[in-house]
């Protein structure tokens, strides 16, 4: 398993890192021990950082990572949590009061003093230009409640925003190989500034595994049912906003591509993004061992060369690129 240094952190993890949504709620049911066989399968394959967040099944992801911090402290393990939506998207709610109550919340869930990373889960875009905001994070640092704190955000310019902060020790972003957008401005500004890029949603909720149809269904509770249209969050998050038939079709030439390099779509299209200048960390999600294993495996995969490259920014340009490139 490759390592990297997670931006101003100073912390080193594993470049393939655990996303636990999945494990909390919105991907269908997972039971505790499904959850934890999930945990302890990745971090024996190398991993040694999980993403969570305060609202994933109301905080049972945060919980099921707490009792396994406390069943293997050996593992040493960097837990990213966020916080901001537990209340309505209103910037006035973005207040030191609150982000006491939240990380404080998130600290007992997880089990820990101090909270290794915390992001502003997706604000509205002018949270991210406020500078009382700044001020109370750097508050919560100063008190010992967080070590680092970061943003995740859903475009290009809320990232380059957040970037141009002294203190922003990370930015996560959708970035995969059907949303290219990050590698025009996003990735060189972190790079320069030293910010750490966490690349989520890496497998475009699992198109890129290659293993949909244009007849797939999903569970009612799944996210990629109930939001394949945006109508409980922005649409970037479910198929990284790409109409998913056109979304199936493109996967099926990715699939191809990634056998002729033998590997799987899977392991490709993490590698992929994991070998990206100014990447410091991927964050697939898993609902099984096989996945977390296979998901762990591309942290491995040697150096894809540019004709890869080539290939991944034709179908993006062919299939995507009018659609959503400047949306988001």
């Amino acid at each position: 398993m490759q390592k990297r240094i997670l931006g101003r952190t100073g912390r080193t993890v594993s470049v393939i890192a655990l996303g636990t949504w999945q494990l909390g709620a919105d991907w269908g049911d997972v039971t505790e021990a499904d959850a934890r066989a999930v945990l302890d399968a990745a971090v024996d394959a190398g991993v040694t950082a999980f993403d969570t967040a305060d609202v994933y099944g109301d905080g049972r992801s945060e919980q099921l990572i707490g009792g396994y911090l406390a069943d293997r402290p050996e593992a040493d393990i960097f837990v990213a949590t966020k916080m901001g939506r537990r209340e309505a998207q209103d910037p006035s709610n973005f207040t030191l009061e609150n982000f006491r109550a939240w990380t404080d919340r998130s600290r007992k869930n997880l089990g820990v003093e101090t909270l290794d990373l915390v992001q502003l889960h997706c604000p509205p875009t002018s949270v991210l230009s406020t500078d009382s905001v700044y001020d109370a994070l750097d508050t919560l640092v100063a008190d010992g409640a967080i070590k680092n704190y970061g943003v995740s955000v859903e475009t290009a310019d809320e990232a380059l925003a957040a970037i141009a902060r002294p203190n922003v020790a990370s930015v996560q972003i959708i970035l995969n190989a059907f949303r290219l957008k990050p590698l025009d401005r996003v990735l060189p500004a972190a790079t320069e500034a030293g910010v750490g890029i966490i690349a989520r949603v890496p497998l475009a909720s699992g198109l890129l595994s290659g293993k949909y149809t244009a007849d797939t269904t999903f569970a009612a509770n799944d996210h990629r049912t109930f939001n394949r249209h945006g109508e409980a969050f922005d649409v970037g998050e479910t198929f990284s906003g790409v109409d998913f038939e056109r979304g199936v079709a493109a996967a099926q030439e990715f699939s191809v591509l990634a056998d002729s390099y033998d590997l799987t779509p899977a392991q490709a299209a993490l590698a992929w993004v994991a070998q990206l200048e100014g990447v410091s960390m991927v964050i697939p999600g898993a609902r099984s061992v096989e996945q977390a294993q296979s998901n762990a495996s591309a942290g491995s995969v040697e150096t894809l060369d540019a004709a890869f490259t080539e290939a991944v920014t034709e179908l993006y340009d062919r299939y995507f690129r009018a659609a959503i490139h400047e949306r988001w």
